[in-house]
């Protein structure tokens, strides 16, 4: 099992991404993704969010919004991947170069047009959304097969 966050620092219209190209047997090589990654042991999804953002890009989250919870059963390895999904948008410091791939600032609408992960195009339209979500995406052999979402108001 594999406890995580993955966090999406936006400025407007525009999202901080990570584009995975610098580490060797990456599974998200090539792709592009928010910033985050596993827990440590004791941290809470908050303390996890704010640890990853400013290890793999330098900034400081202010603000951390909770938007939904993702369930990946059998993702990778054998592992379910169980993942907190949060919009950070007030934020300070410099950018570093991080050391999971390269950092790239990203208008919304070029999104459609970048290497995610296919379930990535699904939920990312509801970080905008007033509701909250819990989601469950099922993989196999690298392949979405299915999904599915409840809101929370």
């Amino acid at each position: 099992m594999k406890l995580a966050t993955l966090c999406y620092v936006r400025d407007g219209s525009r999202y901080l991404l990570l584009h995975r190209n610098k580490r060797e047997n990456d599974i998200h090589a090539g792709k592009y993704n928010g910033l985050g990654g596993k827990f440590e042991p004791g941290e809470t999804p908050e303390a996890c969010a704010r640890r990853e953002i400013f290890e793999e890009s330098g900034l400081v989250a202010q603000e951390l919004d909770l938007r939904g919870f993702i369930t990946f059963p059998n993702f990778a390895r054998g592992e379910d991947w169980y993942v907190f999904v949060f919009v950070i948008s007030k934020f300070s410091g410099v950018l570093i170069d991080s050391p999971e791939g390269t950092l790239e600032w990203v208008e919304e609408a070029q999104i459609p047009g970048l290497n995610f992960w296919e379930g990535d195009y699904i939920f990312m339209p509801w970080l905008g959304k007033p509701e909250r979500f819990s989601a469950c995406f099922n993989y196999a052999d690298g392949r979405l097969t299915s999904h599915h979402v409840c809101f929370y108001p």
